[in-house]
């Protein structure tokens, strides 16, 4: 399979590239592996680095690293001479006016007849609902202006939350606005009416009920609500030889599966990370949105990262680089095939029969690893838990279980209960059974719910070219867009979003939340509980219906209003969690280890941190979101190490071809540090053909070497060079810090947990006195408030999610592709990943840097028109109609967190858009220069209910009621804010902290914003 046409405008020759100099000539292997070993050797390179061009010192990199903004990004590319459009423009008045504002056409606006009493305008109200992912509810509180849903945080009175959320909750809010979502009933392309649908159904429906349904089959993906399990199990009833079958691409058929070996059923595992000093991760990237739970892993992980307290250790075996992977005090990188045999061959030095006589291969060569590990876990029986992840196999699975149960941590760290899907099948085999029912003839009426098949089916099962072929009389779609599969469907009903219906769903605990609408369905969608109802002869049933009724059911005594009221105010159901179950052992029989050729190129198949499965390709907030550890933007990429990439002298963006039994796919290269080698990651998600004017041929389709029998990774592998190059946008080289003297001044400060007890103020240098200075200092001292804030890179997980919350809160435009490439991608705050010692492994931190709000402002003075200034409280402002766009403040910036909007990045015409926006912020237009504001917006809020109940914010009466939105989504609480002036507040404590440092401090800068080093805890058995 070729790369999707419209992609080969990324294509080039050898011609001039308009792109950061850091982005050009990139990675000739052969002389950057000269220069990193010469540096290593000569210890001249950088301690900590952000990309192997910054590592090897590359002219390109440095002069990139000279330049506020890459070379492109200020080119003049009108046919007009910037000299001659000044000429033209010099003697008026109106050129800053020109460039800084947008005029917008005049509309009427209708004022209410009748105010509704509880609607108070600009008072934002709050509801508490739930979105969900893979069946998995995340509980959220959604902030409504005058009944438009405009952002999404965390419900923090929720157990599975505690008030974080991740990226792809914080990112639904755009979903729910996109105007490509399907908007009418579609039937062979035309469009239709949802009365001529019910009256197309009806015939096939009661032609069924006489045969008892044995030509109906239903495909839905994972599901957790209750009320739509009953719906299905009553349609069954109806329908008796009617089948339910469950699929969707990233399922938890291993983990389930692997339940099923020890303990004879399907059961799912919760983990109690607080509980646990030592934590061993099998290729399970727990700390990353995606995983279920992972909000309150997260939050559980980070309380025990306090140096001061008894800290955890955590040990990661991963096949590709991730962000837990990043948090690790060892990391080990294997190939995916090899972490079953590294398994064995840790149960096995437990005492376990595992199955594995002898070391060999790529496991032999850490047998010092495994031993220190081993006598790690004997140390910590009872508060240790192993984790295994959803792309290994079920052998995998249940060695964590056998090795949890010989170090007795079952009911301590972890728990087993009924699963949180409604109907826990193996997916792979159901859906295999689907698709051999199609082809024998034996479905009349195919009714797919939610999902995309015809994208993400194994490309073994032909899915797609089934539905072409017609072997299915009837086939009938529901879902938010009209996508592949609602191309090749004859009726495709448009679904509304969970923000605009009535609904339920488990979290991954099992508490039931309620899912309720925001606003009425934008396009008269139907939701999967109104569009079963239909099937079921219940056309006129409406959702809020159908779930209360459910409900209802449930609650045979007491006062029903009561509970209702209590279940939506809160967004749970008090009762409904799954409690703690004891599983029996059953013999246990592992199937014997296969050997493998330890030379052997593995393909690892892998999830996309941003777009997920694909459903989010049209999202253009998780589009330009970059990836955690590559920072890629728009596009996937097959990720391989450096050792593979000099012994193939492959480069990066080099475009190869993939090549695995007969199935081929060709796409970009990046040479990722720390990927194990013999190895190549590919992410799924792109490549879509129907997914909309965002996500519609980008990237390249990693499904399409995804079978039922190796839907994770598998060998054989041939990679092959195209003479191809393809550009990719990765943020990584840019905004970089210049630092001469970062070998003894490094941006990241971190050290042991065992160098820390005997140096706790290792992070502190010496900084210029707080007098020294040009300027006549403000008593910012004398004030109420002075804000500041201080962020904890022990807690930091690097999941971006405070970055979706500063976009959603204030109304940060996308810029696409073309814009990032050349260095314009507009976030306010970004997240670093720095990089330190030997490529193939190094260890790697997260460092997250919006504006600083620094007390000695070096924007503020070379600003000629006073459009950025500091305010008595010591936020540095941003007067948007002041600014003419010179960019000398983002010039003078240590930091690089100024972004400049070169055009009308900002949409303003599309009307769901102006819908979304958060009407407390300023939305900026071409010309102007923005940045982090602590999110004055908030503050000024706060101040107004303070001032009226005569007290301060944030006393102890209204503690944390003021939070920044990075803050409040932070589900590792990694970011505090607030009054520096108050010695109680939590911000004061922490600045007050020996691990406190500025960044770049020797600058004089007197940032506000400052960092919490990382500390982390090896074991003093291995080397770090």
């Amino acid at each position: 399979m070729k790369m999707d046409e419209p992609n080969k405008v990324g294509l080039r020759e050898n011609k001039r590239e308009d792109v950061c100099p850091s982005k050009k000539g990139k990675l000739d292997l052969k002389s950057v592996r000269a220069q990193i070993e010469q540096a290593a050797d000569e210890k001249t390179g950088p301690e900590y680095w952000r990309s192997l061009e910054e590592l090897a010192g590359s002219a390109d990199f440095q002069e990139a690293l000279h330049r506020e903004f890459p070379k492109g990004a200020s080119e003049w590319v009108d046919s007009v001479s910037r000299r001659g459009f000044l000429k033209v423009m010099g003697a008026s008045l109106g050129l800053a006016g020109m460039i800084g504002c947008v005029r917008l056409p005049l509309e009427p606006i209708v004022p209410y007849v009748r105010q509704p009493e509880e609607v108070i305008p600009g008072r934002p109200m709050f509801y508490a609902t739930a979105v969900t992912l893979g069946g998995y509810a995340s509980p959220v509180l959604v902030e409504s202006h005058l009944g438009r849903p405009t952002k999404i945080e965390g419900n923090d009175q929720h157990p599975a939350s505690l008030g974080g959320t991740d990226i792809f909750a914080q990112a639904s809010i755009l979903t729910m606005y996109d105007p490509d979502r399907s908007q009418s009933v579609m039937s062979m392309g035309d469009q239709r009416s949802w009365q001529s649908f019910l009256t197309a159904m009806r015939g096939p429906l009661n032609a069924q009920k006489a045969l008892q349904g044995v030509g109906i089959r239903i495909l839905t993906p994972s599901i957790s609500s209750p009320t739509l399990a009953d719906q299905l199990r009553n349609f069954l009833k109806v329908y008796p030889q009617a089948k339910w079958h469950v699929y969707e691409p990233l399922n938890r058929d291993n983990r389930l599966e692997g339940a099923k070996l020890p303990f004879g059923e399907p059961v799912e595992t919760r983990y109690n990370l607080e509980a646990a000093d030592v934590i061993i991760s099998l290729d399970a990237d727990f700390l990353y949105a995606g995983f279920p739970g992972n909000v309150r892993y997260i939050r559980d992980f980070a309380k025990r990262r306090n140096p001061e307290d008894n800290m955890n250790r955590l040990y990661v075996i991963e096949s590709t680089p991730s962000s837990t992977g990043a948090k690790a005090d060892h990391r080990l990188p294997l190939r995916a095939v090899d972490i079953e045999w590294f398994a064995r061959a840790l149960a096995g030095a437990l005492g376990l029969d595992a199955g594995v006589p002898d070391l060999t291969g790529e496991v032999a060569k850490h047998a010092d690893f495994l031993a220190g590990l081993v006598r790690d876990l004997e140390a910590h029986g009872g508060a240790s838990v192993v984790l295994a992840g959803d792309p290994q196999p079920p052998v995998v699975h249940a060695l964590a279980h056998a090795i949890n149960a010989k170090l007795g941590n079952v009911g301590k760290t972890l728990f087993y209960g009924d699963p949180v899907d409604a109907n826990p099948v193996n997916q792979a085999e159901s859906m295999k059974d689907l698709v051999a029912d199609m082809r024998g003839g034996k479905v009349d009426l195919l009714v797919i719910l939610s999902g995309n098949p015809a994208y993400d089916a194994p490309a073994d099962l032909d899915f797609a070219d089934l539905l072409k072929s017609n072997k299915v009389s009837l086939r009938v779609h529901l879902g938010l867009y009209q996508n592949e599969t609602a191309d090749l469907s004859h009726w495709h009903v448009n679904q509304t979003h969970e923000l605009e219906a009535w609904g339920d769903a488990r979290a991954y605990d099992g508490t039931v939340s309620i899912i309720q609408p925001l606003i009425a369905p934008l396009y008269n969608g139907k939701s999967a509980h109104e569009f079963v109802a239909l099937l079921s002869g219940q056309a006129d049933a409406t959702g809020y219906d159908l779930v209360r009724g459910y409900w209802q059911k449930q609650q045979s005594g007491g006062d029903f209003e009561a509970f209702w009221r209590k279940s939506l105010h809160d967004g749970w159901i008090e009762g409904t969690a799954f409690t703690s179950k004891q599983v029996g052992t059953k013999a246990n029989h592992l199937p014997l280890a296969t050997k493998l050729d330890e030379n052997a190129l593995e393909l690892n198949i892998r999830r996309d941190p941003t777009v997920y499965d694909g459903q989010f390709s049209n999202n253009g907030w998780l589009q330009e979101l970059p990836k955690p550890m590559t920072k890629l933007t728009w596009d996937n990429a097959a990720l391989i190490g450096p050792k593979m990439a000099g012994r193939l002298e492959i480069k990066t963006e080099d475009v190869v071809e993939l090549e695995l039994n007969g199935r081929k796919v060709t796409g970009p290269v990046w040479i990722q540090a720390g990927h194990p080698d013999n190895s190549v990651t590919v992410f799924v998600g792109y490549g879509r053909r129907r997914a909309g004017r965002v996500g519609t041929a980008l990237g390249f389709d990693a499904y399409s070497l995804r079978t039922t029998a190796a839907p994770w990774f598998a060998t054989g592998l041939q990679i092959r060079k195209t003479g191809e190059t393809y550009k990719l946008a990765s943020t990584q080289g840019y905004q970089t810090m210049d630092t001469p003297n970062g070998d003894t001044r490094p941006l990241v400060r971190e050290t042991t947990l065992e160098e820390y007890r005997k140096e706790p103020s290792f992070a502190k240098e010496e900084e210029p006195a707080p007098g020294l200075t040009l300027y006549q200092p403000y008593p910012y001292k004398e004030e109420d408030y002075a804000w500041g804030m201080t962020i904890d890179l022990n807690s930091c997980v690097g999941c971006n999610n405070c970055m979706l919350a500063c976009q959603s809160e204030n109304n940060i435009a996308v810029v696409g592709k073309e814009q990032t490439v050349i260095g314009r991608h507009m976030h306010w705050l970004r997240v670093d990943a720095y990089y330190q010692g030997d490529r193939d492994n190094p260890k790697a931190f997260f460092q997250p840097v919006p504006c600083m709000h620094c007390e000695n402002a070096p924007c503020e003075v070379v600003c000629p028109v006073g459009a950025t200034n500091h305010s008595s409280e010591g936020l540095n402002d941003m007067v948007y109609n002041r600014c003419v766009g010179t960019r000398y403040c983002s010039n003078n910036c240590p930091y690089k967190v100024r972004r400049f909007n070169f055009f009308l990045f900002q949409d303003w015409e599309t009307p769901q858009y102006k819908m979304m926006r958060n009407p407390d912020v300023s939305v900026r237009s071409r010309g102007v220069m923005e940045k982090c504001t602590y999110c004055v917006q908030r503050i000024n809020e706060r101040r107004i209910d303070a001032e009226r109940e005569d007290r301060k914010i944030n006393d102890s009466q209204h503690a944390d009621e003021l939070q920044t939105a990075c803050q409040q989504s932070c589900p590792a609480g990694a970011i505090v804010f607030g009054n520096i002036n108050d010695p109680n507040s939590k911000v004061s404590k922490l600045k007050a902290e020996a691990r406190n440092y500025s960044l770049l401090g020797e600058l004089n800068t007197r940032p506000r914003t400052t960092y919490l080093a990382e500390v982390s805890n090896p074991n003093p058995e291995l080397k770090s």
